[in-house]
């Protein structure tokens, strides 16, 4: 088929070029490298530099592309930023996807394939979090996933495009940049593999569900079969994973001693999350396979390896 990767330059959007260039498919990938790095692009995908919310740029590549399916990957993915920077955050989240939503409905393409957030939840103490709880996010960049799935569900309502939202829990594992809700485990990583200390934000003892990347990929490919009906899918692991209890870990691989400050908890910040993913389970047939020390292991030596050259 023939398939465009928003973002495809980004960590997740990288590793799903990958597989689905492996699996035959014709790849096109846009990123403006605000955040991308071209260097992560398979070789065998056709590449755009552009960004989402040209119009044009986005026209050409629509009427080039001939897309049957579309994987909405790019976004301004930091809380922090979100909370200082709500018209840039909104700009790319909203504006952005509405030009990609208005570009699929005019030039046919079948299913659209977008990654949400386990920030829509907020803080919501009834863990692990089912698809069905009350969206209620706690930063501007929850508050755009929320808004960009309400519109997702009103294309399909109004024009027919099929969907399938995917909503994260905290994805971890190579390429992994400082931006995003796993950014914890690059940021430990990198600093571990300098021998430079750890600042943790809030007491540690924050929870999160972490996620490997080619589990997410495995995600996404399932929900892209013609036979997945429209829906919400939690993406996850379905456990918690204290701050504190990650930082051991990584000290553990990385043989190393340094010092750890606490800071005040960030605002925006979430203190418990973990996922229900048994609709994922259910309706894609999927569920994570990587377990945490061994996804943990590989990721650390990823960035141990790179800060040797």
């Amino acid at each position: 088929m023939n398939i465009l990767v928003t973002g495809g330059a980004g960590f997740i959007g990288s590793h799903l070029t990958d597989t689905l260039v492996a699996e035959g498919h014709n790849v096109t990938v846009v990123d403006n490298l605000s955040t991308g790095n071209r260097d992560y692009v398979n070789g065998e995908a056709t590449f755009c530099q552009a960004d989402i919310r040209d119009g044009a740029a986005m026209d050409a590549v629509f009427d080039q592309g001939h897309f049957q399916i579309v994987f909405h990957e790019a976004a301004q993915t930091l809380v922090p930023y979100s909370i200082e920077h709500p018209l840039e955050d909104a700009d790319l989240n909203i504006i952005g996807l509405l030009n990609i939503l208005e570009r699929c409905r005019r030039y046919g393409v079948e299913k659209i394939l977008f990654s949400s957030s386990a920030a829509v939840y907020g803080d919501n103490l009834n863990v692990p979090i089912k698809e069905e709880e009350p969206l209620k996010p706690a930063s501007f960049y929850g508050l755009t996933k929320v808004t960009a799935e309400r519109y997702i569900q009103l294309y399909h309502d109004i024009f027919g495009l099929s969907y399938a939202i995917l909503r994260y829990s905290n994805v971890y594992g190579e390429r992994q940049g400082s931006h995003g809700e796993g950014g914890v485990v690059y940021i430990f990583s990198k600093a571990l593999a300098k021998g430079k200390g750890l600042t943790i934000y809030g007491d540690g003892d924050q929870s999160r569900d972490f996620v490997y990347v080619k589990d997410v990929v495995r995600a996404n490919i399932a929900a892209m079969a013609q036979t997945v009906e429209p829906g919400i899918y939690n993406i996850s692991t379905k456990i918690e994973t204290t701050v504190n209890a990650l930082k051991e870990i990584l000290f553990y691989f990385s043989n190393a001693a340094v010092a750890v400050r606490y800071e005040a908890a960030r605002s925006g910040d979430i203190y418990r999350s973990a996922l229900d993913n048994r609709k994922a389970v259910e309706k894609l047939k999927w569920r994570p396979v990587t377990k945490l020390m061994p996804g943990l292991l590989s990721t650390y030596n990823y960035f141990a390896e790179e800060e040797l050259h």
